[in-house]
Order: structure tokens, then sequence, then C-alpha cells
């Protein structure tokens, strides 16, 4: 926070005094007064991550039965499970375009609806090409909401404590986790009333059932949503913004500026400045993290259920136990203790700590193969709840911690949005030939995955980016005036 912001924040209780959008940052970093309504932005964005996470869970576990509904052969089948990954790389690359360009409210609310309609034909497809088209706008709504809602947990939390903007956005982690669950839960709970002979209402009634969330976000949308005033404030638009924080903060701002007059707007910031000065470095390394743990975490997670039927010879209850167990007891807790460490521990440290733990559980996966006996049994869990464990406390709460802190509000939603771009190909590449390499190499498949994790693990002991109690929105360097400065 710099000293002139410092200066016209003069604490709650007081007027607060806004001169410029440096003083609209120093007002969110504060974090909001009693009777704010600040925490329920947050709760409503997490609800968007809740929904693209069920979404990209639906089909883990119901593929098979989407395959012997419409007899599939493998390659159609890969495309049904890839579908959604797929959207989200369109949705990725205009949703944080979009984000940044026309603001986080409007693309917030087109998501919701994106999820309302796609979620309603999916559960009622007639054939496979309705469910890929459906799967794909899905993906659509998936890709264009990450940007936004990271967007809004960053431009509407504190910077530093209980509730900062690294304990939020690390709070997607078990979001997401509690999401896979809950729709193993639903999958889990419709199957002991689906009679054997409509098989395929399980699979359909889990992808309907997104759109339920998603409606009652629409809901409320009205009473407690709103821009983010950062946005607006580096739009120029600072009487709107100190409006909303008069509703969000439970505030009492006082502009000083002449409001008639018409103020300055910042340039617009394109998407180049991302690959270049000082933002280059924390590009690459975000991207990097993003493409290796999108192959990692479809070779554990999307494929889990077959892997644990095929190595440990499990029934589809005992899978679906197993797997309710695997991402309840071990991922999401690992999730929650993300978020408590993510308030004061540095940021690399816990990204480095996980990536170190789930190499060495990636390899006891790949040592043990097909298991005989209990020993390798236990060691094949092991592996699964330390990979899973591990990605809820160390890269999974950082995927979004990194993206979300690196950028500064003009670059904020197109810098997640292209970490997600590269996550949606990593993702849809390893759905399509993850099946194929597990044909050819087995359970050796695990080795590709300890490659792939130890990128990353080199990649922050290199860079050395930490964004623990960083503010990019207060940070001289990153101006879109500096950024798209022609070169000399």
């Amino acid at each position: 926070m710099n000293q002139t912001s410092v200066q016209a924040f003069q604490g709650f209780g007081a007027k607060t005094i806004i001169r410029s959008a440096d003083d609209i940052a120093a007002v969110v970093n504060h974090g909001p007064a009693r009777g704010g309504h600040a925490h329920i932005v947050v709760a409503l964005a997490l609800g968007g991550v809740f929904l693209d996470a069920y979404d990209l869970t639906t089909l883990s576990y119901g593929i098979g039965d989407v395959r012997a509904h419409f007899h599939l052969d493998a390659a159609t089948t890969g495309l049904v499970a890839a579908a959604l990954n797929a959207g989200t790389i369109i949705g990725s690359l205009v949703g944080g375009w979009l984000t940044d360009r026309i603001g986080r409210y409007a693309v917030f609310m087109a998501d919701m609806a994106c999820f309302v309609v796609a979620a309603l034909v999916a559960g009622a497809a007639p054939n496979v090409y309705v469910l890929i088209a459906a799967r794909l706008a899905m993906g659509f709504g998936v890709g264009m909401d990450l940007p936004v809602a990271m967007a809004f947990l960053a431009e509407f939390s504190k910077l530093s404590g209980k509730g900062s903007k690294a304990a939020r956005a690390a709070a997607w982690c078990p979001v997401w986790y509690a999401a896979s669950s809950a729709c193993f839960l639903l999958v889990f709970g419709m199957s002991a009333v689906v009679p054997a002979s409509h098989s395929d209402w399980l699979w359909r009634g889990s992808l309907a059932f997104g759109a339920v969330p998603a409606l009652l976000i629409i809901l409320v949308r009205s009473k407690y949503m709103s821009e983010s005033p950062l946005w607006l404030a580096r739009q120029g638009e600072l009487a709107r913004a100190a409006e909303i924080l008069r509703r969000s903060h439970g505030i009492d701002p006082v502009l000083e500026v002449d409001v008639t007059k018409r103020v300055s707007v910042k340039p617009r910031a394109a998407p180049l400045p991302l690959f270049r000065g000082p933002l280059l470095r924390r590009t690459a390394l975000i991207n990097i993290m993003t493409l290796t743990s999108a192959f990692a975490y479809s070779a554990i997670a999307f494929e889990g259920p077959g892997l644990l039927q095929t190595l440990l010879r499990l029934d589809r209850v005992e899978v679906l136990v197993a797997t309710i167990v695997l991402n309840l007891v071990f991922a999401f807790t690992g999730g929650l203790i993300g978020v408590r460490l993510a308030r004061s521990v540095s940021s690399r440290l816990l990204a480095i700590s996980g990536y170190a733990v789930q190499i060495v559980s990636l390899a006891a996966l790949a040592l043990v193969g097909h298991p005989h006996g209990n020993i390798g049994i236990i060691i094949m869990l092991a592996g699964f709840a330390g990979f899973l464990f591990a990605q809820g406390f160390g890269p999974g709460c950082q995927l979004m911690v990194y993206p979300t802190l690196s950028y500064p509000t003009e670059l904020r939603g197109s810098g997640i949005g292209l970490a997600r771009l590269v996550s949606g190909i990593g993702g849809t590449v390893s759905l399509v030939f993850l099946p194929k390499l597990y044909a050819v190499f087995g359970s050796n498949l695990f080795w590709f995955v300890v490659c792939a994790t130890s990128l990353p693990f080199f990649a922050h002991l290199l860079v050395r980016w930490e964004v623990l109690g960083y503010d990019p929105d207060l940070d001289p360097a990153l101006r879109p005036q500096a950024l798209c400065k022609k070169r000399t």
C-alpha cells in the first residue's frame, strides 16, 4: 500500500477519502466493516467454482454407462469424456478477455445461465451428439467462470490475515473437492434407488443436477452481487466504485474528485503484457504448473475410479466408496489445511512441498504396479491418498493463488484465462490419450506422471516467485502504461 493510500484510508467508523483507484485498493485490502456483505460475494463466487468442479466430475464415474447406453466405440467415448475440457479451452480464452474488457458481473451471470441450459440439455440428451454438444457448452461455461470467480475472490478480499486474498483464492481447492465428493455421493445415493434396467438415470440425473446451484446463484444475484469496485476504479469510474464499497464493505466513502469532469482512464492493457517485463517469468511458472497438473490430475482423479476397479479388482459400489473416501478424507482435508496455511506460509514453499509428496506417492504407485497381497493394496491406496492430500494443501490451492495474485486488475482475468486455457488443453489431450497410454504401458503410466510433476517442482526452485502478502494493484511496475510501453 503506498503512502497516499495509507493517508487516504482513515479506518472504519470515520469517513474514507477516495481520490484514486489506489485508494479503492487500499480500502479493499483493509477488509469490510461490520454490516458489509463482501463475504457473500465471495461465497457466491465460490459457488461458481463448485459448479465448475461438479460438472467436470459428473462423468468420471458414469462414462462407462454412457458408452453402454449409446453403444459407443473407444474413440467416441474419448470425445464424450474430453468434450467438457475442450469447451474450457474456448471458454477460458473468451471469458478471461471479456472479464477484463466488459467487467466481472456480466460474465459471471452469463456463465451461470450457460450452466443451467447445458446441464439440462446434457441430462436429457437423446443421442451422443447432443451430449457432446452440451458438454462442450458446459465446458465453455466452466472456462468462462474460473477467471471471473477468482477475480471476485481477489477483489472483494483483504490483503492479509483470515479471509485474505491468498486464503480466499486457495479456498477454490477444498470447494473443488467438496463438489467432486458431492457428485459421487449423489450418484451413490441414486444408485440405491435407480433400477438396474435404467442405469442411464444415474449419469443423466447427475448431469441435470448441475442446473440447481446455478439457478440458486441467479436467484440471489440482484441483492448481493455487484461489479468489482477495483475493476470500475481502473476504468475511471470512481463514483460507482465508491458506491459499491459503501454496500459491500459497510463504509462511508467521500470522493475528493470532481465527478462532473471526465476522469482519466488508464489504457486497457492487451494480453501481450503477460509475456513482457516482470510478468514473463510469472506467466511461464504459472502455465508450467497448470499444464503439468492437468495431466497429473486427469491421470489420478478422472481415471482414478477406472484404475481402482482394474488394479484392485473392485466392484462398482466399492469403487464409489473408495473414491468418496479419497476425495473427502484426503483431498478435501488437504485443501482445508492448504487454505489455513495460505494465510501465513510461503506460497512457494507450499507448492514445492506438495509437489515433493506427489512425486514420492506417484513413484510408489509406479513401483507397486498391479498389487499382489495386502501390502501391495495398502501401498496402492496410500499412493492415491498421498497424491490427493498433497494436491489439496500444495499445488491444488496454489494453482489459483498464483495467477490470481500475480496479475493486476487490468490483466487478472486474462492471466487466469490463459492459465485455464493451458489447463484445458492439457486436460483434453490427457483424457484422449491416457487410455491409450495405459493400454500400452499399464501401471508404468505413473512414471510419465512422475516426470510431469517434477517439472513444476524444479520450476519453482529456479523462478523463486512469491505471492504471499503481495498486491499487484499497488505495484507501479505493473501499471498498464509501464507494461505497454514500447521498447526502446
